[in-house]
């Protein structure tokens, strides 16, 4: 196997890194660590399975930042959310050294990095780039601002799905949902909480659970939905436990690992709805047309009907989950 860039840089000589804490913020689960002083090592991570992840593998691991020798800024899809990681990185390291791939868009913060900074150390490997550079101030205006409502009514921040606009999926989904719901709900993803307010306004609604993965879309959700039936919780959708089963579920599942698209992660909610439901419990699910769903929720669920579509999406409708 290849080295990482990281370990590249650092077995190379390139990057020296000072005595002290190394802060590692947002890596994935199969980050390369391995050329770092493990005692030193704190993730910052907001994304529960990787927070998770590196808990179970014995790191400290938190959702805030804190002072630190260095800060190693492993670059998001979001570019606003990675600029914002940046500036944070400068606040609180002497040092920051930032990691991506490039179909993550690092090579654009590079270059956005380097008008302001001039030349900067960097190695360019395995389809993705690192550099590094002493902490600045220069990167002030990259803060991202606190969760703010946006023109759609709704808060939400730099990182979150849909930050900008509805998502049109779970607007296709709000219209085919019936004007009664079973009592006892669960959105599986439920982001900033688009769909919570749908789903509570359905007759027979006496409970919604909203389980999200990413801190900063809950954070968001709950300043979004403020209705006492809510119950909000930070964990991964595919592997969340509920006892009894829920009576109805809706969602619209994540369907991108990175750049590309991944159906995987869509079969796994899927998946997880039949678990997470009563036997009586019925699904309620829109996905992009072109993600091929059909086979597994006909696996998972005596009943499917694809109840609404149009030429970006589908709406499905299926109950009696089999186990």
């Amino acid at each position: 196997m290849s080295q990482s860039r990281l370990t590249t840089a650092l077995q190379d000589g390139l990057l020296s890194l000072p005595t002290g804490g190394i802060t590692i913020m947002r890596p994935s689960a199969t980050y390369d660590v391995s050329a770092l002083p493990r005692d030193h090592v704190q993730i910052v991570h907001g994304f529960y399975p990787d927070h998770a992840a590196w808990e179970n593998a014995g790191y400290t691991v938190t959702q805030d930042l804190s002072k630190t020798a260095v800060a190693i800024v492993v670059v998001p899809r979001s570019k606003a959310l990675a600029r914002a990681m940046v500036a944070a990185a400068c606040a609180y390291a002497d040092i920051v050294v930032v990691d991506g791939q490039k179909t993550d868009g690092v090579d654009s913060i590079f270059k956005d990095c380097r008008k302001r900074l001039g030349t900067l150390p960097t190695i360019t490997k395995g389809h993705g780039r690192i550099f590094w550079f002493a902490s600045t101030d220069k990167f002030a205006d990259w803060t991202a601002p606190p969760p703010a409502k946006g023109p759609h009514g709704f808060v939400t921040t730099a990182g979150v799905f849909s930050d900008g606009a509805i998502d049109a999926g779970s607007a296709l989904l709000v219209g085919a949902l019936p004007a009664k719901l079973p009592a006892r709900m669960a959105d599986l993803g439920a982001g900033w909480g688009y769909l919570a307010a749908p789903v509570l306004d359905r007759a027979g609604v006496q409970s919604l659970d909203l389980i999200e993965a990413e801190a900063l879309s809950l954070a968001c959700a709950r300043q979004n939905v403020t209705d006492p039936r809510v119950t909000f919780h930070w964990a991964d959708a595919t592997q969340f436990t509920a006892k009894p089963g829920y009576d109805g579920i809706v969602m619209n599942p994540p369907f991108h690992t990175g750049r590309v698209a991944d159906p995987s992660l869509g079969r796994a909610f899927i998946q997880s709805a039949a678990r997470l439901l009563a036997p009586h419990g019925k699904l309620w699910m829109v996905a992009n047309r072109h993600l091929p769903y059909e086979s597994c929720l006909s696996e998972c669920f005596r009943n499917v009907d694809m109840i609404a579509s149009n030429g970006a999406f589908k709406v499905f409708h299926a109950n009696r989950p089999q186990r």
